[in-house]
């Protein structure tokens, strides 16, 4: 995991990425944003109370040099930002109704992102997924030919790195959706130097069973394959006929995978929740996430249980995301 974060800081280093954090009250959230300005590798932007904020930061000892502070109560362009908000929601609301809800830290931080001010914004500390990704979906929104933002985990335990999608966001994924998932977490492979070999998992094997939820599974691969021909990708596939040489052999011998996938995509929410948590509880895997993925700008979540590290983290991933954007 070291490993893996000094290449991201390095790629992210002198490209003077702006991150914004909604929380900027939280102790997790001031204590990796010192430790990311002090490292010069990003300029983090908090949210809140200016005075509040540097004096919780004074209390913890933490140094704010090299961060910027933002109070949405006080912003000196409030007035510009409200316009654009007005403007990206086709006028669902007025500019006095934008003002006061942009004084809400999560919608603040997104407009600093959609009007380039920010590079990115981690978020969910102290807050929902919904409460995160919401002003996200309304004003960022997701990329051209891309219906549904994805939530993915890199699982890393000494030099292996794993992609288990979607783990986060979409409870029932169709087909559709999750050959698009398939697309977007072969992206997310490649920034962090996997080259993506692409599962479909399921609870069968190349039609060892038959039923809604499997036919599901291979209309994805064929959706993923008819999007992406170059891309390389195989299904369906239980775990074992995915991961082990020997399993696939006997399970699936005409893969191109051979028992050698490093991407997952899970077939439903429920089993992608329920897979990073049993590598990273039983299989000692360190689960690096989510992180969300299709979006114009990176916007991630944590989760409320994070700590200091795993904000550092988060935040590191979302330049280096900002970069490849």
């Amino acid at each position: 995991m070291a490993e893996l974060f000094q290449v991201l800081k390095a790629k992210v280093k002198d490209h003077n990425i702006k991150i914004v954090f909604p929380e900027g009250l939280d102790e997790r959230i001031l204590t990796a944003a010192g430790r990311l300005a002090a490292e010069k590798i990003l300029t983090p932007i908090l949210v809140g109370d200016i005075e509040k904020v540097e004096a919780k930061a004074k209390d913890l000892g933490v140094s704010l040099d090299g961060a910027e502070i933002y109070d949405p109560a006080h912003y000196v362009m409030m007035d510009e930002l409200a316009a654009a908000f007005v403007e990206r929601r086709n006028k669902k609301a007025t500019e006095e109704e934008a003002k006061n809800i942009l004084q809400d830290g999560n919608y603040f931080g997104t407009m600093l992102v959609y009007t380039k001010k920010a590079d990115g914004l981690v978020s969910g500390a102290a807050h929902s997924t919904a409460d995160t990704v919401r002003p996200a979906l309304q004003i960022i929104k997701t990329k051209e030919g891309v219906r549904k933002t994805s939530g993915v985990f890199i699982m890393v335990r000494d030099d292996e790195k794993y992609i288990f999608a979607d783990c986060a966001i979409n409870i029932a994924p169709n087909s559709q959706d999750l050959a698009e998932i398939a697309i977007e977490s072969a992206k997310t492979a490649r920034m962090f130097d996997i080259e993506p070999r692409v599962a479909m998992l399921s609870f069968s094997t190349k039609g060892s069973a038959h039923s809604p939820e499997t036919e599901k599974v291979t209309a994805a691969l064929e959706e993923a394959k008819k999007r992406d021909p170059l891309l390389l990708v195989d299904g369906e596939f239980q775990f074992d006929a995915a991961f082990v040489p020997s399993v696939a052999k006997k399970k699936a011998p005409d893969s191109p995978l051979q028992g050698d996938a490093n991407v997952f995509i899970f077939p439903s929410l429920e089993a992608g929740n329920i897979g990073y948590k049993i590598a990273q509880r039983l299989g000692g895997f360190e689960a690096v996430g989510p992180i969300l993925q299709g979006l114009n700008s990176p916007v991630n979540d944590l989760s409320r249980g994070c700590n200091e590290e795993d904000v550092y983290k988060l935040a590191i991933i979302t330049a280096a995301q900002s970069i490849n954007q």
